[in-house]
């Protein structure tokens, strides 16, 4: 490559923000201060000079057309090759190889089974009520679902009893669609009387103006009795259909978890979340497919970088 090209991509790429350094790089600076654009274009001018194939994996997305033109005199190296190819083929349009869009998908998903959050056990059961019902929650205790936490505000227990109705009610929909034994659905069967019904529907026309639906919060009181054991001021009588029975151990439960948690991974990779997930934007973003070979490539930039 000329050197007045390399000259003149490290200058450009110098002076664009949110660029990535290694982090030694960017603590080298005596004071702690962020590196000069000239320290930058100096890091990325040696790092070009020395592996142009890892200058275009990690800076080649923010190249124009006519510097990735510039690289075209070392497209015999394999590597290279493959970069070029790569960058211009995203940069036309042309969709992502299916594998190249599971790779994507993968790396995207490492991050989110780090951080938790979105594969807790509660996220997870609030995306799929039911197959959280089939794994665990027909073994799980639902009473407690129902209980106050400490430190809540019974407003605040109140709308989680709400929102506990409408999960439940969603499970017992997919049971109903799925021909379930009514037995076995969450809840045990439905036997309010039609009066009853009637009158809080009569309630709920005259007096619902508050926030939070008390008709959700009732029928969330009534699985949780209905769930319990069921038991009277007479003493204990036999557990209601659907109450809970907790016959695995914690080791069981914990298998139960972790193949509950591997069919949500597959449910992400192969694109189910898309009410939750923006796909075509982790399909089609390049800096996911630097994942496989970061760590490997974290030290040897490293080391390119320090030898300055």
């Amino acid at each position: 490559m000329e050197p007045a090209a390399m000259d003149r991509i490290t200058a450009r790429l110098s002076a664009v923000d949110g660029l990535y350094y290694p982090t030694a790089f960017l603590r080298s600076s005596p004071d702690s201060s962020p590196p000069s654009p000239p320290s930058r274009k100096s890091a990325l001018h040696a790092l070009l000079s020395r592996d142009a194939s890892l200058f275009l994996e990690r800076y080649g997305a923010a190249l124009r057309p006519d510097e990735l033109a510039c690289f075209d005199a070392l497209r015999d190296d394999y590597e290279v090759g493959w970069h070029l190819r790569r960058l211009r083929a995203a940069a036309s349009g042309e969709a992502p190889a299916p594998a190249r869009v599971r790779n994507r998908r993968r790396a995207y998903l490492y991050p989110l089974v780090r951080e938790g959050d979105y594969f807790s056990e509660e996220a997870m059961r609030e995306r799929e009520p039911y197959l959280h019902h089939e794994y665990l929650g027909r073994f799980q205790d639902p009473v407690g679902r129902a209980m106050a936490r400490p430190g809540e505000r019974w407003s605040e227990t109140l709308m989680r009893r709400a929102e506990e109705a409408v999960i439940v009610e969603k499970i017992r929909g997919e049971q109903i669609m799925r021909g379930v034994d009514p037995a076995e659905w969450v809840g045990g069967p439905l036997e309010r009387p039609m009066q009853e019904q009637e009158e809080e529907e009569e309630e709920e026309e005259e007096g619902e103006e508050e926030d939070i639906n008390m008709e959700e919060i009732r029928r969330a009181t009534e699985v949780v009795a209905r769930e319990d054991t069921g038991g009277g001021s007479n003493g204990p009588i036999a557990p209601s259909a659907g109450a809970f029975k907790q016959i695995l151990s914690t080791e069981e439960m914990q298998d139960q978890l972790d193949q509950f948690t591997s069919v949500m991974h597959e449910k992400f990779l192969s694109g189910e979340d898309s009410e939750h997930m923006d796909y075509p934007q982790i399909d089609n973003d390049e800096m996911l497919d630097d994942h496989w070979s970061k760590e490997a490539n974290y030290d040897a930039e490293d080391k390119y970088f320090d030898e300055d």
